[in-house]
């Protein structure tokens, strides 16, 4: 079997070995020579194998030592179109630090989509938060919201600019304008890549810059016609997968 083939191979019988318990987290794979041996193979070809499984998270290498196998990693539902607190919170410690309160200013000149007239006659609310699993900064969080003037009953007109003058709700901006403006998220629209990480989104979610994080651009679609919100997400996996949660 040529050797471009034979690596895809060795990654798929570890792989499943790691899948079905053969070898446990942490236990020890067999070395490259061993593999060598078993496959008839070089060692380019095994570690072609091995920088797969470490791309997609199965194993992770000690100098000296060998490659050992990484623990399962939990999902978190981050692609869910519910708040951060409601699909993480079920099973992990959250806590958001507000790095941005809520703050009047127009539109990127460059932005992810296609806004209206009218979004960019009247600008946005801004926001910026960090989002934490357990002690852990699992995303960063920046929003941008049309600020509109909205009318919650017959009786009171509220300016959405308001927001930047008090709280968020437990830290929630749904929670916010579903209980201040009776606007609540019935839809989501995402874009996802893979990126890296830039020197300032690193420090916050404190890896090393230009490792690879999610990237998630979002249009949020609500229960008002033509009222969206729109977020930009910056996801460290090293710990959590991210999953769906609808």
């Amino acid at each position: 079997m040529k050797g471009d083939f034979l690596y895809q191979r060795v990654y798929k019988d570890l792989k499943n070995s790691i899948l079905n318990g053969k070898y446990k987290t942490d236990s020890k794979l067999p070395s490259e020579n061993e593999l060598c041996e078993s496959y008839q193979t070089t060692r380019l070809t095994i570690r072609q194998a091995f920088e797969e499984l470490r791309k997609e998270g199965f194993i992770y290498k000690i100098h000296g030592k060998g490659t050992f196998v990484k623990a399962e990693k939990r999902s978190l539902g981050l692609l869910s179109f519910k708040g951060f607190s409601e699909v993480v919170g079920e099973g992990h410690l959250v806590q958001t630090r507000i790095l941005q309160k809520p703050v009047c200013k127009s539109f990127p000149l460059i932005f992810f989509e296609e806004l209206s007239e009218t979004e960019q006659e009247v600008g946005c609310i801004y926001l910026e938060r960090l989002r934490f699993a357990d002690q852990t900064p699992v995303m960063l969080e920046q929003t941008y919201l049309p600020n509109l003037e909205l009318s919650v009953n017959t009786k009171t007109t509220a300016k959405l600019s308001s927001i930047c003058d008090a709280p968020l709700v437990n830290d929630s901006l749904f929670k916010t304008l579903q209980i201040q403006f009776e606007i609540e998220v019935v839809g989501l629209e995402q874009a996802i890549r893979a990126v890296e990480s830039e020197k300032y989104i690193a420090e916050m979610l404190r890896i090393v810059t230009k490792s690879p994080i999610l990237h998630i651009n979002r249009r949020y679609i609500t229960n008002k016609s033509n009222f969206f919100i729109y977020s930009t997400l910056y996801c460290n996996t090293d710990k959590y997968a991210m999953s769906n949660n609808f």
